[in-house]
């Protein structure tokens, strides 16, 4: 599967356009984690139990979104992008999105 933040795939020709699709994601820390960055925090710098939470929860939100666009028969998705949120103190909200759709393969060279 072909996912790109750009508008056209280079060398591709879009057949059919799907519709939107999307993963989403809610995680948590858990209380260790929280101590533990909270401690981080105090002394300044990156606090890295968030940052790998941050990227595995991008991860898993791409894989939704790629397993969501097979259910629709794309063979690609355009235009991905994230977008994310807090939900209470603890939680975040990740979501991969974009345009699913199905590319015709590119020209023999």
């Amino acid at each position: 599967m072909l996912v790109t933040t750009t508008e056209k795939a280079e060398g591709y020709q879009v057949k059919q356009v799907l519709g939107h699709v999307f993963g989403v994601v809610v995680r948590s820390r858990s209380l260790v984690g929280n101590v533990a960055a909270g401690l981080r925090s105090l002394a300044g710098g990156e606090i890295t139990e968030y940052t790998h939470l941050v990227e595995d929860t991008r991860r898993h939100a791409i894989d939704r979104m790629i397993e969501n666009a097979k259910l629709m028969g794309a063979n690609a998705v355009l235009m991905m992008r994230f977008d994310s949120s807090e939900m209470g103190q603890t939680m975040s909200e990740v979501v991969a999105y974009g345009t699913a759709v199905r590319l015709d393969p590119p020209p023999p060279a």
